[in-house]
């Protein structure tokens, strides 16, 4: 900062020049918005730049998704942050409980150990049957960090389906990748944060169809959620 001269007045960018770069920036930033985020976030596409881009039809596919998983959540039973818990809790509810509250109080040194066998490597075939309309959740517990290399593939039509992410019951789910009309994918699954990470898939056919999911990597388990 000593071998540099400190700029004289006229060097310096006069208040129009900084009020004309700001507003350049923020015309910018708002064309970015309307043409790009909103239609491949949201669907929203007034200017019809998105639908051009072909960005518009990612976030019809998003939207959907996400309200499908919803109404399947809200068909089976599952609460929400807005929805108070059943008052009697399922076996499978008490057994996170006393999961949850034995780490509250487990050492360090023991929570090391738990992270440790979570990460064990592991590998699973999973058959799953859908009929026309229906959907279905699976989910792999892994640990921020853990990765998990995966293939899945559909006998006799095509899927839509949601990869995701929860970091616990309520919380808000985080969206990997999305498709719709697909007979498969593969790939690494990465856990961005503690919790449970997996697919929603959805039948949209009028026949059934089968997808076998093969799974290998670090995750402590793997279950159906609906």
């Amino acid at each position: 900062m000593y071998n540099s001269d400190i700029p004289t007045r006229a060097e310096l960018p006069t208040s129009a020049q900084l009020l004309r770069s700001t507003a350049i920036a923020i015309v910018a930033a708002a064309g970015i918005l309307v043409t790009i985020v909103l239609p491949a976030e949201y669907a929203i596409d007034p200017t019809g730049i998105g639908r051009m881009l072909k960005l518009t039809e990612m976030g019809e596919i998003k939207t959907q998704l996400a309200a499908e998983a919803e109404a399947d959540r809200l068909k089976d039973g599952s609460t929400t942050p807005a929805q108070p818990a059943p008052a009697t809790p399922s076996p499978d509810q008490r057994s996170s409980l006393l999961t949850t509250l034995a780490g509250l109080f487990v050492s360090p040194a023991q929570a090391g150990e738990r992270v440790v066998l979570a990460q064990a490597e592991k590998t699973d075939e999973t058959v799953i049957t859908l009929e026309p309309t229906k959907g279905a959740e699976y989910k792999l517990t892994m640990a921020k960090g853990a990765q998990v290399t995966f293939d899945w593939s559909v006998k006799d039509g095509v899927v839509n389906y949601d990869m995701h992410g929860t970091p616990g019951p309520g919380a808000k789910e985080k969206s990997y990748k999305t498709g719709r009309a697909v007979a498969g994918d593969t790939g690494v699954l990465t856990a961005e944060f503690d919790g449970g990470h997996g697919w929603f898939w959805r039948n949209r056919g009028t026949k059934p169809v089968t997808i076998i999911l093969r799974t290998k990597g670090a995750y402590a388990e793997i279950k159906r959620m609906s």
